[in-house]
C-alpha cells in the first residue's frame, strides 16, 4: 500500500515537471518570433476599413493578405525575426507606398500605419 502511494506521488510530480517543461518550450517559441500591426489610412488620414494589406516574406516570396478591420487596424503574428518582410495596402484602386519590416528591427511588435496614395 505505501509503495503504491510513492509510486502515485512519484507519478504526480514528473508530470507536473514534464508539464513545467512544455510551458518553458512554448514560452521561449513566443519570444523567437515578432509581429506587426498598423492602420491603414486615405489621403484624407482617416482609417479605411476593408483595405487589403499583403506582408510579402523576401526570402520565400510567399504573401499573406488581411483585410483591415473597424478602425482600418491589421495585424500579422508569429513572423521571423531572421526574414525582411514587405507591407503595402491597397483599396478601391488606390495603394501605399510599400514599407519594410527590417531583420534590424528588433521590436517584438512592431507598428508600421500605411498611407493610401490618391488614385
Amino acid at each position: 500500500m505505501q509503495a503504491a502511494k510513492i509510486a502515485a506521488l512519484s507519478l504526480a510530480m514528473l508530470l507536473a515537471v514534464a508539464s513545467a517543461g512544455f510551458a518553458q518550450k512554448d514560452k521561449n517559441k513566443d519570444s523567437s518570433t515578432r509581429s506587426v500591426s498598423g492602420v491603414v489610412t486615405g489621403p484624407d488620414d482617416k482609417p479605411v476599413v476593408g483595405a487589403v494589406v499583403q506582408l510579402k516574406d523576401t526570402k520565400t516570396k510567399n504573401v499573406r493578405s488581411f483585410y483591415t478591420q473597424n478602425k482600418g487596424e491589421y495585424y500579422f503574428h508569429e513572423l521571423s525575426p531572421d526574414v525582411d518582410y514587405e507591407l503595402t495596402a491597397t483599396y478601391q484602386g488606390a495603394a501605399s507606398k510599400t514599407r519594410t519590416l527590417s531583420v534590424f528591427d528588433s521590436r517584438k511588435d512592431a507598428v508600421v500605419n500605411l498611407k493610401l496614395n490618391p488614385k
